[in-house]
């Protein structure tokens, strides 16, 4: 019996709406990575995005367990001397709630080319409204 490796056009991309109100960061960012990986369809290939879309609506009202919302803090580099720029949980939040749902799922996907085009399919949004009703979301409980 010959081993099966899923191909780009075996894929049938679905689209997933996330409800993210009340929910803790890592743990729903664990649950959209195995979506965006497509861990979850019997066609898993690693090396191949088997993924499906997902569309995460009220990410400004997240949640973060224990002291994290004040004492995480998310650190980027320029590349140059003194280029180091921080900034904590509590403020990324009330500045751009759609950077923290990012980049704890970013950091669950591979660091790759093939991570970077998963990520694509991840559509993060403050409220609740989003512009992909066309493509018909299915509503994902965790």
């Amino acid at each position: 019996m010959k081993t099966f490796s899923a191909k780009e056009s075996d894929v049938q991309r679905d689209w997933y709406v996330v409800d993210l109100e009340g929910q803790t960061v890592g743990r729903v960012a664990t649950e959209i990575a195995t979506i965006l990986r497509g861990k979850h369809k019997p066609i898993y290939t690693p090396h191949v995005d088997c993924g499906d879309f997902v569309v995460c609506i009220n990410a400004d009202k997240v949640q973060f367990s224990g002291n994290k919302l004040r004492d995480k803090v998310y650190n980027r580099h320029s590349g140059y001397p003194g280029g180091l720029q921080s900034i904590r949980a509590e403020k990324l939040l009330e500045k751009a709630p759609e950077d923290v749902i990012t980049y704890a799922v970013q950091g669950m996907l591979p660091g790759s080319k093939l991570g970077r085009k998963m990520l694509k399919k991840l559509k993060v949004y403050a409220g609740d409204e989003h512009p992909h009703q066309a493509q018909q979301p299915e509503p994902m409980e965790f």
